[in-house]
């Protein structure tokens, strides 16, 4: 009896460990299928492309076999060869990294034959030069001020080469709205380079009253090959401030994505708000995007545009979309391929830091905003171009589980790459093979 009674105890502590086993790896596969990336449309999957990156910031397709990534905390420059993360960088600068700075963004730019080029071009051997851009806060030296700088590299083939500083900005007082993304104007190939306030308040952060412009909340636009202004920059024959010379845009709290519509080529961003309205903006020659007076449509805001810093040849202009509570809204692309069907082609995906969402709007005719009526994901309230509340936020979320989205981008291929910083991976999404 002793004895049956010693098999029923044990029998019983088997079956309790077992069921706890049950649930332990229920709970374990629960968590890793929430955190795991997933996308709406059942056309397309998402995979893991490179992993075992450093906080990764931003990344740039060179051809389809070379793309460079930056880590943000290591200050190297990483270089995947034909889909393989290789273990020495390119390259390796002196960052500060505290809080926003670090190693942030990154542009490319061939010449052929003395003609201007946007890489990637389809052979690479074809470029006579080939120059990649880093913007990046360098730490100081000898009891200097520190700086975010943007510096041109030329690639020759193994590493990044011959340092030339292009733009000395400043990075104090900071630590946080350094900016830091870059694009080559695909048309006008001129360089655009994007730095938050800093944590300043000037006449550039609309205060009237305020100290003058400083190199802080703008979007500048320079000669790639010396950092002059551009010809024909909106705010260049402005005598009284020479300084504004290389601005195209200004107003802006902080942004983490520039992207050039491949059709009307035009320049848009996303704009960080403090603790409402996040922004994508449609970014015209002279923009004034508002901050410190405005985030969010003008008209929540009981300020009138005579009340912002007017800049001659400056016009304010309010976002095309906004979230009332903010997502922490960062990188920007328009999907130039139709790889993923042609619904998505030339059409928006943004991501977020907060949730690891990525999101997708439709371009209206005139590709000046979003169309919220033919797309069925995207109707109702969002007429109003405001995400107010989280059932419209998942109306306009195409993606989730990305960790923190830092960049995203078309490659070569036609596929769409995110960038995660939180989970050291670049995401890939493609189509779902089709069963014969």
């Amino acid at each position: 009896m002793a004895k049956l009674n010693q098999i029923k105890v044990i029998t019983i502590i088997t079956l309790a460990f077992a069921i706890t086993t049950i649930f332990a790896i229920h709970s374990f596969f629960s968590i890793s299928l929430a955190q795991r990336p997933m996308v709406k449309d059942p056309n397309l999957k998402v995979e893991v492309f490179a992993q075992g990156l450093n906080s990764p910031t931003s990344m740039a397709f060179l051809d389809s076999n070379h793309i460079l990534v930056l880590e943000k905390e290591t200050g190297a420059v990483r270089l995947i060869l034909n889909g393989q993360l290789q273990n020495r960088p390119v390259l390796k600068v002196s960052v500060n990294s505290e809080v926003e700075r670090g190693l942030l963004g990154i542009a490319t730019m061939d010449i052929i034959a003395h003609t201007y080029a946007p890489s990637p071009i389809d052979n690479s051997t074809t470029a006579t030069k080939r120059y990649v851009f880093l913007y990046y806060t360098e730490e100081s030296n000898n009891g200097q001020a520190l700086r975010n700088r943007v510096y041109k590299y030329q690639w020759n083939g193994e590493n990044l080469v011959n340092p030339v500083l292009i733009l000395d900005l400043p990075a104090i007082p900071g630590p946080n709205h350094d900016g830091g993304k870059l694009m080559m104007g695909p048309q006008d190939h001129y360089l655009y380079a994007v730095i938050g306030d800093l944590n300043h308040r000037g006449q550039l952060q609309n205060i009237k009253d305020g100290p003058a412009p400083d190199n802080t909340s703008v979007i500048l636009r320079v000669n790639p090959l010396d950092g002059s202004p551009a010809k024909n920059n909106p705010f260049v024959n402005n005598s009284k401030s020479p300084i504004i010379g290389r601005y195209y845009a200004y107003g802006i709290r902080n942004s983490f994505g520039l992207a050039f519509d491949p059709v009307s080529h035009r320049l848009w961003d996303t704009e960080n708000g403090p603790d409402v309205y996040d922004e994508i903006n449609v970014v015209k020659p002279g923009f004034n995007s508002g901050w410190i007076k405005v985030m969010g449509p003008i008209a929540q805001s009981g300020i009138g545009e005579d009340q912002l810093v007017n800049l001659p040849g400056s016009k304010y202009g309010d976002p095309v979309f906004s979230w009332k509570n903010p997502v922490a809204v960062t990188g920007i692309e328009f999907l130039n391929s139709s790889k993923l069907g042609e619904q998505y082609k030339d059409n928006v995906f943004v991501g977020d830091y907060n949730n690891g969402n990525l999101y997708f709007f439709a371009l209206n005719n005139t590709r000046t905003g979003f169309n919220f009526n033919n797309n069925q994901q995207q109707t109702g309230p969002l007429t109003d171009q405001v995400a107010d509340n989280d059932d419209e936020v998942f109306k306009v979320t195409f993606g989730t589980g990305f960790g923190s989205i830092t960049d995203i981008k078309t490659g070569p291929d036609g596929y769409l790459y995110i960038v995660s910083i939180a989970d050291g991976n670049i995401y890939r999404i493609l189509p779902v093979p089709t069963v014969q």
